[in-house]
């Protein structure tokens, strides 16, 4: 079953889900955001007088409108079906204390005849040999569960009326099911709760409740689990879960956006909000590694996944955590997170699980490891924490190490083609071309200025970490000295190599020479080059020659067939940072604009933009989409002080 558009997101601090525009759950990961995700589907409908089952989710005669709560991860779907002309409003939010999904639903019969109504859930469970799921009834409800998880699914205060744990397929679309057995081998089952009859006007109200847990418990204890849930003020807990995030939003407004005075404002604020919201859904607590985005396609039909912590992303994210007060988020990444996953020789890998073990790669980027090195430093500019750069400095120096001796292998091959390399050739930032490339050098040589902004900062206290003051200063003056000097070479190599003088522009590698976005990269946020240098000035324009759409979208790189050669919200953001670094504030709301007129129903940033319906159409939610439009905020806002 395909589901690639998350349209909505909420969760707590182990549980992520997303939702469809028509209100089915999607996905329901715990307890982390990327490792498990347990639903092929989650269905609900309807048994009405006679009818055959009628999905809120999916019914011809079903039209939505779907919100969240004001400054909250509550999310509100409003379904009514004009054939029996009832009106059902589904109110989702994960509990802030309990691993617990609360879905209320409540029904309005809006029709003039009464209505008879049974209300239905069907579920299935992932399964495979490893993880065999059975199924078996409970007060209320029922238990999904295998070895290592169990997902119950209940009512609060209604009474089970009917189930099926066995080919419930079969037998669902009439919306009468049946089964003798209390307990079964089924990883798809369903339960159903007679609500009565519906006069005209009349409401009725009924609260599910999804408790996940590791298994770890025996049967009793989840059920004892299961009866605390129930004894659980549910009007209370949305009443708190609400005044918590409000609060949250209210706590991170790092850049106190005045009250919005037009439409304009008010969707750059919604879009602010948003981000603000997001953030903690894509961060695990434990350990501070942050995922892309929720899952778009676990069966790897068009890309090689989302739901995993790539340190590069991650480093955007944290700058933007920082930008909203959200510093202790960020400084874990990098304390906990980033020293949990670096390599014995200083390196990071292309990317992992968010509580640090290696996820699956298909090669190196070299610059993941200089975007940590870069991003330590940055966050200290936030937080001036001199014990932050103190308790990362070894973590720091071993990266730079490491980056050492790979930019002088590059500079041996150059020289030398003969010379045999001891590290792996690294990709693209988009992990689509191996080589040598502009960003990645440019991200280098930003790690290595890091790393001598940060022995400035800790001058002599450098010493306090290892060896004497003699011998750790004079290690340090040598590297620096070393770093220096690499810096120049890098400089140097990226003029005479990565600068094509028949295009009188920078190009993004040695072999295709493609205009690309990234190239950006080596004006902001590296800083190798100034925004008003000739070359780059070239460059822009041969991007905008080259790359940009009639939209007024910028691609990726030239020919970027991945997924239909659509622009990306990312390259539009990077484009803007560029022209606020310039100083062209014209330009910059040029490119700023074409963000906020493709952005999602709910103010989520994709990941690319449908260059013919101007609307999103790949992976919602994305965190280093959020994380530039944060960027640009604070840089147009400075921008305005100017």
């Amino acid at each position: 079953m395909e589901k690639y558009l998350n349209e909505a997101i909420i969760g707590n601090k182990n549980i992520l889900a997303t939702f469809s525009a028509k209100g089915e759950m999607l996905r329901l990961l715990y307890p982390s955001r990327d490792n498990r995700q347990y639903l092929n589907f989650l269905h609900v409908g309807l048994k009405i007088n006679d009818s055959n089952i009628i999905y809120l989710h999916d019914d011809i005669n079903n039209s939505y409108k779907q919100y969240y709560d004001t400054d909250t991860n509550i999310l509100n779907t409003e379904i009514s079906n004009t054939y029996f002309e009832i009106k059902i409003l589904q109110t989702d939010f994960a509990m802030l204390k309990d691993d617990v999904i609360v879905k209320k639903y409540t029904l309005i019969n809006e029709n003039t005849i009464p209505l008879d109504i049974n209300f239905l859930i069907h579920s299935e469970l992932l399964s495979d040999q490893n993880n065999f799921v059975g199924s078996k009834v409970i007060d209320g409800g029922m238990l999904q569960y295998a070895h290592d998880f169990s997902v119950s699914i209940f009512s609060k205060n209604e009474k089970l009326h009917s189930h099926q744990l066995n080919n419930s397929k079969e037998t669902i679309g009439t919306g009468i099911i049946k089964d003798k057995d209390y307990i079964g081998m089924s990883k798809d089952s369903s339960i159903s709760y007679a609500l009565g009859t519906l006069k005209p006007n009349e409401k009725k109200e009924i609260e599910i409740c999804i408790l996940l847990n590791d298994n770890k418990k025996s049967i009793s204890e989840v059920e004892n689990e299961i009866e605390r849930i129930k004894k659980i003020d549910l009007q209370k807990e949305y009443h708190d879960t609400k005044s918590f995030w409000r609060k949250y939003v209210k706590e991170h407004d790092g850049l106190n956006l005045e009250e919005p005075k037009t439409e304009y404002e008010q969707k750059i604020l919604e879009i602010y909000i948003r981000s603000i919201l997001l953030f903690p859904l894509l961060t695990n607590q434990t350990t501070g590694g942050i995922i892309s985005a929720p899952e778009v396609d676990e069966d790897l039909n068009h890309c090689g996944r989302y739901g995993y912590c790539w340190p590069r992303d991650a480093v955007f994210i944290t700058r933007a955590l920082d930008i909203l007060k959200m510093e202790k988020e960020a400084e874990k990444f990098y304390s906990v997170f980033c020293k949990k996953t670096q390599s014995k020789n200083g390196m990071w890998e292309q990317r992992f699980y968010t509580d640090g073990r290696l996820a699956p790669c298909w090669g190196y980027q070299v610059d993941e490891t200089a975007s940590v090195v870069y991003g330590v430093y940055m966050h200290y500019l936030y937080t001036k924490s001199e014990k932050f750069l103190k308790d990362n400095l070894q973590m720091c120096e071993k990266a730079v190490d490491f980056l050492k001796r790979y930019i002088k292998e590059i500079f041996e091959k150059k020289e030398n083609p003969e010379y045999e390399s001891k590290y792996h050739v690294s990709y693209d930032l988009w992990e689509m071309h191996e080589g040598i490339h502009l960003y990645s050098l440019s991200s280098i040589y930003a790690a290595f200025e890091a790393i001598l902004n940060i022995y400035k900062v800790l001058g002599k206290n450098v010493s306090d970490f290892k060896g004497g003051n003699r011998l750790k200063n004079e290690k340090v003056a040598k590297s620096s000295k070393e770093i220096e000097s690499l810096q120049i070479r890098i400089k140097k190599y990226i003029n005479e190599n990565l600068y094509d003088e028949t295009k009188s522009s920078y190009v993004r590698n040695e072999e295709d020479k493609k205009m690309d976005i990234s190239i950006l990269g080596a004006v902001v946020p590296f800083k190798v080059f100034a925004p008003k240098e000739k070359r780059v000035i070239n460059t822009v324009e041969r991007i905008n020659l080259t790359i940009r759409t009639y939209t007024g979208g910028y691609q990726r790189f030239e020919q970027d067939h991945y997924m239909n050669c659509n622009p990306w919200v990312i390259s539009n953001l990077w484009m803007t940072l560029y022209y606020l670094e310039k100083g062209k504030k014209k330009n910059a709301k040029e490119t700023f604009d074409f963000v906020l007129k493709t952005v999602g129903k709910h103010y989520f940033l994709s990941e690319q933009i449908d260059n013919a319906t101007l609307k999103p159409n790949w992976v919602m939610g994305l965190g280093w989409s959020h994380a530039m439009f944060i960027l640009v905020l604070e840089k147009m806002k400075k921008a305005e002080k100017e």
